[in-house]
């Protein structure tokens, strides 16, 4: 029998769309002492509440979201380890601010400049991972920005990876969440970001100690992450996520005039979507979607599955059987191409679609060859088994 092809697949980044009509649609609403704020489920992208959501604004160390995306990426695709040793240059030891005080010359691990990144917001440090993945911050720049291009962040312009002043620096509230989201997907980065306290060079005469920027992650039920920031010209501001049951919120708040109302006003964002909210799994994470037959592939079968959570957001008190969930499968021939559409799931109510996940192939599958092809012939025509049925295109 041949082998059978797994093939995981990605999800496609969903644009965050207007959702549900809340009763805090009003102005102020949730978060009255801030110049931006909104608020979105994590799985689905539908904002729950906004307030000039779209104002473009300077998002101080909220920055370092993008910068911690790229290397979670990069470790994804192996291009970096954890274990790397990363050598800081005369540049990344000259950042001001926030810092753990690199030297010329200091050799760190990777994994540690990431914590030092996500607890405790290290500018220094920001450079350093950002000179060892693209050789100089400039080009980690235009990786940032093209990033940002792609995941459709049309109100973002990034000057550098940590988000020190500088002209033409810019994101809005629905930009960060949407790099939030997609941060998320990366479930390993919240062991950093949920993190209260910790020590870096620990063998050292001088252990430095690191205390996390967002003191929620202690305070606050299930936050884990993701980002405080503060600057004069910013203000105070905060991406802050976390998770009750299989709901995950993301809330963002820009311009707050001190730390307690940035806190108080994420509280009661979080606690707004917690209580009024609750997310109906449809699959988990690398749960099985359905089989394709690929048509003369070089692999005749292809194996789907959820690379993430894929929910429906139900307002608390809905009935979950008022909603249906269908997949719709494309017909495929080879080759396939990476990228290429397999199908989608879609869940509906009333007959209108609420949530949709298009999915598609992680990677080619190329044409069989005709001794291939021959063989599989011979196997139908002496009725011999060959692979598990595929999914039907037309489910």
């Amino acid at each position: 029998m041949q082998a059978r092809l797994c093939v995981w697949v990605l999800l496609l980044c969903l644009p965050i769309a207007a959702g549900p009509t809340s009763v805090w649609a009003a102005e102020d609403g949730l978060a009255p002492s801030s110049k931006s704020a909104v608020l979105v489920d994590a799985d689905t992208g539908t904002v729950l509440y906004e307030k000039n959501s779209r104002e473009k604004l300077p998002p101080a160390s909220i920055t370092k979201i993008m910068t911690m995306l790229l290397v979670m990426e990069a470790l994804e695709k192996g291009q970096i380890s954890y274990e790397d040793r990363v050598r800081t240059s005369e540049y990344a030891s000259s950042m001001g601010g926030s810092q753990i005080f690199l030297e010329t010359g200091e050799v760190m691990k990777l994994e540690d400049l990431l914590k030092a990144v996500a607890v405790g917001s290290a500018n220094d440090a920001s450079v350093a991972l950002a000179e060892h993945l693209a050789g100089t911050e400039e080009r980690f720049v235009e990786m940032m920005n093209r990033r940002a291009e792609e995941l459709g962040m049309k109100d973002t312009r990034f000057q550098n990876p940590n988000g020190l002043p500088a002209s033409d620096h810019y994101s809005t509230a629905r930009d960060i969440a949407i790099m939030s989201r997609e941060l998320l997907k990366h479930r390993e980065i919240t062991r950093f970001t949920k993190t209260y306290e910790d020590y870096l060079r620990k063998e050292s005469k001088k252990p430095f100690w690191l205390v996390n920027t967002n003191k929620l992650v202690k305070f606050y039920e299930g936050l884990d992450g993701l980002k405080t920031g503060f600057t004069r010209e910013a203000g105070f501001c905060l991406a802050a996520t976390a998770k009750r049951r299989d709901l995950r919120a993301i809330a963002v708040v820009m311009g707050e005039p001190d730390v307690k109302a940035r806190n108080r006003e994420i509280t009661r964002m979080l606690d707004f979507a917690f209580n009024q909210y609750a997310n109906r799994v449809i699959y988990k994470p690398g749960q099985l979607i359905g089989k394709l037959q690929v048509d003369k592939g070089e692999k005749s079968m292809i194996e789907v599955r959820s690379p993430q959570q894929f929910s429906v957001l139900m307002k608390k008190g809905e009935n979950a059987d008022d909603y249906r969930t269908k997949i719709r499968w494309e017909k495929l021939k080879a080759p396939v191409r990476k990228g290429q559409l397999l199908g989608a799931v879609e869940v509906e109510k009333d007959g209108k679609t609420v949530s949709r996940m298009e999915l598609v192939s992680a990677r080619e599958i190329p044409k069989a060859g005709m001794w291939t092809i021959l063989k599989r012939t011979a196997r139908k025509l002496f009725f011999i088994p060959d692979e598990t049925p595929a999914a039907d295109p037309g489910t």
